[in-house]
């Protein structure tokens, strides 16, 4: 009998908080915002939430620049930037959140997580998804890219980075229970990797 209780009390449509992440040049927020115009579309209430942004807007007051400048910061301050953003995420209502943001941050002490445990527990997300795309166009798309400064790469160092993702965004599942996917956004093809990530969370 209890269990029938407990039934009847979950909400029909829970919110969801999907957590999407990939390597710098993957095509992550464009992939987002397609997502979010299906999902809309649909008539879910979205909203996107770019994490660097928050973190970058409360880092301005320590004089940091620009966006690309916060992984030269120490640890410790990229720790309390990243509660910081994570507060102000936590209050928000949509139905369906989807949260931009980086699995790891290369700095000069290694790879720091950019979902590290505190922070998994303070967004309670719902879904995983990673970014993924063909080495060699990643590269392409970074090179293209003049509106960052971002580190020089090869491939195979893009290769590397794809892997630790891969594990990463494993070891971020186990530890919330939450499902994870992995979406591959080839060339001109946004669309479809955008359709794969509405399909399964607009369910």
């Amino acid at each position: 009998m209890a269990e029938n209780n407990t039934n009847k009390n979950r909400d029909p449509n829970p919110k969801k908080r999907i957590v999407v992440v990939g390597i710098p040049g993957i095509g992550k927020t464009t992939v987002i915002s397609r997502a979010a115009e299906l999902l809309r579309q649909a008539d879910k209430n979205t909203e996107i939430v770019v994490f660097g942004t928050l973190m970058f807007e409360e880092s301005k007051k320590l004089g940091v620049r620009n966006r690309d400048e916060l992984r030269n910061l120490s640890i410790d301050q990229q720790r309390k930037l990243q509660e910081m953003a994570a507060q102000k995420i936590h209050g928000k209502q949509a139905d369906v959140l989807l949260i931009d943001t980086h699995l790891f941050i290369k700095t000069s002490e290694g790879f720091y997580p950019g979902v590290p445990m505190h922070l998994i527990n303070a967004l309670r997300p719902t879904h995983f998804v990673m970014i993924a795309a063909d080495a060699q166009e990643i590269l392409n798309r970074r090179n293209s890219d003049k509106t960052r400064q971002r580190d020089l790469a090869t491939v195979k160092e893009i290769e590397t980075e794809l892997e630790i993702s891969k594990i990463v965004v494993s070891c971020c599942s186990v530890i919330s229970g939450s499902p994870f996917m992995i979406v591959i956004n080839k060339e001109n093809d946004i669309d479809n990797a955008a359709s794969a990530i509405a399909s399964v969370i607009g369910r």
